[in-house]
């Protein structure tokens, strides 16, 4: 009877450890599971903040810093691509590439979340001198990507690059940058032809390649891929830069205006 007694107990005992034990993993699973940075971010937007940059839907924060506008984003793009494959998004931001292109060539990246900070005038003016364009981010589109000049990496022409865009026209670079080259096909598909599309650092906006229902060619723009006209943001008028379908995409020679910072 003493032996049964003992045998009791000690299962008891087992029993109690076991369930101790389990809530412990269950608590250690909890505390640390990972949560993925969100692909599509609604912005702070700070006091003063014009109305026209509102419209940069997809950043972490947007506010206005002496004579600068602020704009911190995350570069992730919010739609889909061949590129968010194996990353922490892909269960729900993967897309196998559907595009037009038959000599599509996916690169070797992935998207990965890049931390940029532009810092834009907030009333931009022509320079006296035209500086030229960065090899790396040269602007924002609204969903908060990277906008990049018309050359590849060592200031190469995009002749081969093009064919790695995926069918929203973006792509991205080593460290996982998603960037466009050229028309953002996403955001004129679902804005329109004749949108805004972001802004470059000189403070200058860039639209679509429709204005007025007439398709913009490069002979209509300057040197700097862009003219001075009537918009819908800016019905005062404003020079403003157009994406085509031709090289140089967005902007030509350098910055119509005075370029704000970009950091990383």
């Amino acid at each position: 009877m003493k032996n049964k007694s003992n045998y009791l107990v000690i299962s008891i005992t087992l029993l109690f450890i076991a369930v101790v034990s389990c809530k412990k993993d269950a608590a250690t699973t909890t505390t640390t599971a990972t949560t993925a940075t969100p692909v599509l971010n609604t912005p702070t937007i700070g006091t003063g903040v014009p109305a026209v940059f509102k419209k940069i839907y997809n950043a972490t924060s947007i506010y206005v810093e002496g004579n600068y506008v602020v704009i911190k984003v995350t570069s992730l793009p919010d739609h889909k691509s061949p590129y968010y494959k194996g990353t922490q998004w892909a269960s729900t931001q993967y897309e196998a590439y559907n595009g037009t292109n038959t000599l599509w060539n996916q690169n070797p990246n992935t998207i990965a979340e890049s931390d940029v900070t532009f810092k834009i005038p907030l009333n931009p003016a022509v320079a006296t001198t035209h500086a030229s364009t960065p090899l790396g981010p040269m602007g924002v589109a609204i969903n908060g990507v990277p906008i990049f000049n018309q050359y590849a990496a060592g200031g190469s022409p995009l002749t081969n690059e093009v064919n790695s865009f995926d069918q929203y026209n973006g792509h991205p670079q080593q460290q996982g940058m998603y960037h466009y080259h050229a028309e953002p096909y996403y955001l004129t598909t679902n804005k329109g032809k004749d949108a805004l599309v972001g802004f470059l650092l000189d403070g200058f906006p860039v639209y679509g390649p429709l204005e007025n229902g007439k398709t913009i060619t490069n002979s209509d723009l300057d040197v700097y891929h862009g003219h001075f006209g009537v918009t819908a943001d800016y019905p005062a008028g404003i020079y403003h830069y157009h994406t085509t379908t031709a090289d140089p995409y967005i902007n030509g020679n350098g910055f119509y205006g005075t370029a704000g910072t970009v950091s990383q």
